[in-house]
């Protein structure tokens, strides 16, 4: 028997849905959610991900602001690209430029909230003036700009030859072999690669659901592109004040990537480090990002702090 997926968990039913076209005609699926008049955060998921990966954090936050979450080209309801060409670090941050510029009207400005690739688009999108002009402060979590498969730490660290361990990570990120149902194998090695040792299997599940609903060729073009990431000249034209998070236990994206990114803002606002935390810190740990958003919103947005204190 499957566990029981927990209520934050559960996608909450959107106020608004959104069709965007991206600059290469690329439809994109979009969600808002929470309260329409409050200040903007936009979400930007992960690789394999979609935007019910941001439910636990949406509905920690939905009586404070209003949310805007897009599905990653490829992934959820979004249209995947027509060629290999629509996969790219350019493609994602001309995906977020439209989400951006549709959702927050001009002289307006925005919270942008990044995991792992969407941490990664926001980092792609740093030297966009149309996005620069719209953002008031950025959170990115569970991420890096370069050297992804280097310091990956999926392989035994029994493995210790490093030029084996870069070729077992990197046909592991390529497969093309289909995930099929969830089963407790699956969540087994999902757990292991993505998510701390006491994440609840509950969260496990959730997680394992969402990620096995990316189309296998989806998932492979994508990590094409993260196997040769390079987003740090973007990540140096970041200028709005910027905070990290990642989880101790990440084994995809691990602190030492995070402490880069750290090293390489224009404005850092804090590294927040979850003990035993994995790389999936929005759904095992939705309660510190959302307070780390909230943080972020008082200080760089004008959210009032009397409305922070509202969840």
């Amino acid at each position: 028997m499957s566990p029981a997926i927990p209520a934050d968990c559960l996608p909450p039913t959107p106020v608004e849905e959104l069709r965007i076209t991206s600059a290469d005609g690329t439809a994109l699926h979009a969600e808002v959610h929470g309260d329409p008049a409050a200040p903007t955060v936009l979400l930007a998921h992960g690789w394999t991900c979609s935007i019910a990966f941001w439910a636990p954090v949406i509905r920690q936050l939905a009586g404070e602001f209003r949310l805007v979450a897009y599905d990653q080209r490829g992934h959820g309801r979004s249209d995947a690209p027509s060629g290999r060409a629509g996969y790219s670090t350019r493609a994602l941050a001309d995906d977020l430029e439209a989400v951006l510029t549709r959702v927050v009207p001009a002289g307006g400005r925005a919270l942008l909230a990044g995991h792992s690739m969407g941490g990664m688009t926001v980092m792609a999108a740093g030297d966009r003036a149309g996005v620069a002009s719209r953002t008031a402060a950025a959170l990115l979590v569970s991420t890096g700009a370069a050297d992804l498969v280097a310091e990956l730490r999926v392989a035994p660290d029994a493995l210790r030859s490093p030029g084996l361990r870069r070729f077992l990570h990197q046909r592991i990120l390529k497969s093309r072999l289909p995930l099929g149902p969830v089963t407790g194998v699956s969540r087994a090695v999902l757990k292991y690669a993505t998510m701390g040792p006491s994440a609840p299997a509950g969260r496990v599940e959730a997680t394992a659901r969402i990620v096995h609903a990316c189309p296998t060729p989806v998932r492979a073009h994508w990590a094409g592109v993260l196997g040769e990431l390079d987003v740090r000249d973007g990540l140096a034209a970041l200028a709005a004040p910027t905070a990290v998070i990642v989880g101790t236990d990440d084994r995809l994206t691990p602190p030492v990537l995070a402490h880069r990114i750290v090293a390489g803002l224009r404005d850092p606002q804090g590294l927040l480090l979850l003990p035993g935390a994995g790389h999936m810190a929005p759904v095992e740990r939705p309660a510190e990002v959302a307070a780390e958003i909230r943080r972020l919103a008082v200080a760089h947005l004008g959210a009032p702090a009397e409305r922070s204190t509202a969840a």
